[in-house]
């Protein structure tokens, strides 16, 4: 079942995250339920609202409903559950919790976490795109992605960051190569970002909730709209494609709401 899907996936160019992804979601239904029956996806989905957020029920069900596809069952396809959007973003880091963590980490010289970080925050990257960047993509000062239709997203490297990680890896003899690598030599994975991220909060007493990769995306888009008013350009730069999918940074943050309650109201 999996093996014939992985084929599909792979003959139909979906990204790597995606594949995992998809491949997970249907061996995890084929261990429950094993034959794929109406009655069975819809146990299926009725046990994936009980037990996980909308977010990642929508995901599974992306993920059988392609299967279904590869599988000429397209009228068997599960109707996605209804994802209620909040007013305010969660558990973003602050500017402030930035900057202390970056500098915590330079000062401690923990460089190599430093600029994880700072590739994150100051360039809008995912963090599987994070991972792809080498050498030779900091020395130009830009790492092109071609999306699925050959669309070009460029991911800009400001200057200063440019300028200092050229100078580290001078210091440190790499000329070439993926820049983020684990300590065999090899790139290393997203998870181990994730994990190492979350101990280092820990130690600086940082709230480990608003450290994760996806935190610092969020932090570069919040940041870039204040400085620059300009969403259409945030939309090209963080890879989305609707504007409507970057409006999300215009909501305030539950904190930011929080301290213009705490300020203004005082009757």
């Amino acid at each position: 079942m999996t093996e014939n899907f992985e084929r599909h996936l792979r003959t139909s160019a979906f990204a790597e995250n995606t594949i995992s992804a998809y491949i997970y979601a249907l061996r995890q239904y084929s261990n429950m339920y094993g034959e794929v029956t109406l009655k069975n996806l819809r146990q299926y989905k009725v046990w994936l609202i009980e037990n996980y957020s909308p977010k990642t029920v929508n995901l599974r069900l992306r993920a059988i409903n392609c299967y279904l596809d590869s599988i000429g069952k397209e009228n068997w396809k599960l109707p996605f559950i209804r994802i209620q959007q909040k007013a305010f973003l969660e558990n973003v880091i602050s500017e402030a919790d930035y900057e202390y963590f970056k500098n915590c980490l330079k000062k401690d010289g923990e460089m190599y976490w430093y600029f994880v970080i700072r590739f994150l925050a100051a360039t809008g990257a995912r963090i599987s795109e994070l991972i792809k960047i080498k050498v030779e993509h900091i020395k130009i000062g830009h790492l092109d992605l071609y999306s699925k239709g050959g669309k070009l997203r460029r991911i800009y490297f400001p200057k200063s960051l440019q300028q200092e990680a050229l100078e580290w890896l001078d210091e440190n003899r790499i000329e070439s190569g993926f820049f983020f690598l684990n300590r065999y030599g090899n790139r290393i994975s997203t998870r181990g970002i994730s994990g190492q991220l979350k101990k280092l909060a820990d130690i600086y007493g940082i709230d480990t909730a608003v450290v994760y990769p996806h935190s610092f995306r969020h932090r570069f888009a919040k940041s870039f709209l204040a400085r620059s008013g300009d969403i259409a350009f945030l939309a090209y730069l963080m890879g989305h494609e609707s504007i409507e999918t970057t409006r999300i940074y215009l909501r305030k943050t539950a904190t930011e709401q929080r301290e213009i309650v705490d300020n203004l109201i005082d009757w």
